[in-house]
């Protein structure tokens, strides 16, 4: 068996398909959803990763999709993983030179603040979901 995954923002749909298994990063910790798994609404952490795990519809892809989120909320029912963010991007997609000179500007200006803005946070984790380190 498998899930039904989607992740949706504001602007459409990034990407849907089923999967395997669904690993997500919430401000209560990871989870991680297989089949079968009980109903849970979460909030997603600022700037994480989802990654979808033998994705069925990848089309080419690798056994993983990966994409950055920005905020949003995490929903488990009846093997369907809903995915709602604020702003999203699968790795691939990623425009690596744009968002690592966005990040850089953000860091030279940055306030010194004991947490980092919400725009670092989702820039770093642009390049992760694109394989860079960040």
């Amino acid at each position: 068996m498998t899930l039904r995954v989607e992740l949706v923002a504001p602007d459409g749909e990034v990407w849907s398909g089923r999967a395997r298994m669904v690993i997500a990063k919430t401000l209560d910790g990871d989870i991680g959803v297989l089949t079968g798994h009980p109903p849970v609404l979460g909030v997603l952490a600022e700037g994480s990763l989802v990654r979808i795990l033998d994705p069925e519809d990848a089309g080419g892809e690798s056994g993983e999709v990966v994409a950055a989120v920005n905020g949003g909320f995490l929903s488990i029912a009846d093997d369907r993983v809903s995915v709602l963010c604020r702003e999203a991007q699968l790795g691939p997609q990623v425009d690596r030179a744009a968002v690592r000179a966005s990040l850089d500007a953000a860091l030279e200006e940055g306030q010194g603040g004991d947490e980092e803005p919400a725009e670092v946070k989702y820039s770093r984790a642009l390049l992760r979901a694109a394989g860079e380190p960040s």
